[in-house]
């Protein structure tokens, strides 16, 4: 490839995803806004100084646009990198003993939801009603949390272990419960808590509840 077609490409490839992240911009302030049922692909077209078709092209529909717009604010950037590859997800794993793994994984969840809440607020608020799309991306959603969830639960059994009480698939429900965006949502925006008091509490429970209490585990890492 010659290096101005090399160019010409690279400036299309730039000019697509500001395209995108402008469409994506005005979908988030639309959906705070009006709610998920009132926006349509014809008022986000308005909002982001675009066609329809140019939505249609650069992301989808209504519900995928919400999908695209949840996953780059969840990760925090539009890079495909996968959230396991990420380092803040290594050094979650890279902890010394249970308690400071879980107050690590609390911690990143804390800065999902910073980025995600308005979002999720909207969504929870108006529900999926009769749009399958949506409800399927919810769905997701909660399937994608467990998978998480029940990967940081296998990595605290196998490197330090869980309560004798506590089966791991038990361990696992505490933690979808405890990490859910739901609660994070009724604590935050419905009760007013601040995000230092909602991490603070999470942390609190899931330690209380899934930290082996042994020597190693400590206050010393609070």
């Amino acid at each position: 490839m010659s290096t101005t077609r090399r160019y010409v490409g690279d400036q299309r490839d730039a000019a697509a995803r500001q395209t995108r992240a402008r469409i994506l911009d005005a979908a988030e302030h639309e959906l705070v806004q009006h709610g998920y049922h009132a926006m349509t692909i014809a008022s986000l077209a308005r909002a982001a100084g675009v066609s329809p078709q140019t939505i249609y092209n650069s992301v989808g529909g209504k519900a995928a646009v919400v999908k695209a717009l949840y996953d780059v604010r969840l990760a925090g950037d539009d890079e495909p990198v996968p959230m396991g590859q990420r380092p803040e997800l290594v050094r979650i794993l890279d902890q010394p003993d249970a308690a400071a793994t879980l107050r690590a994984y609390i911690a990143l969840g804390r800065g999902m939801y910073s980025r995600i809440g308005p979002i999720l607020g909207a969504l929870l608020a108006d529900g999926p009603g009769a749009d399958a799309e949506l409800k399927a991306f919810m769905d997701t959603i909660e399937t994608e949390r467990r998978i998480g969830n029940t990967s940081i639960v296998s990595h605290l059994d196998t490197r330090f272990g869980l309560p004798p009480q506590l089966s791991a698939e038990g361990a696992v429900d505490i933690l979808w419960v405890a990490t859910s965006f739901d609660l994070a949502d009724r604590l935050v925006r419905r009760c007013g808590w601040s995000l230092d008091a909602y991490e603070l509490w999470v942390a609190e429970v899931v330690v209380a509840s899934l930290a082996r209490t042994t020597g190693i585990d400590s206050d010393a890492h609070r």
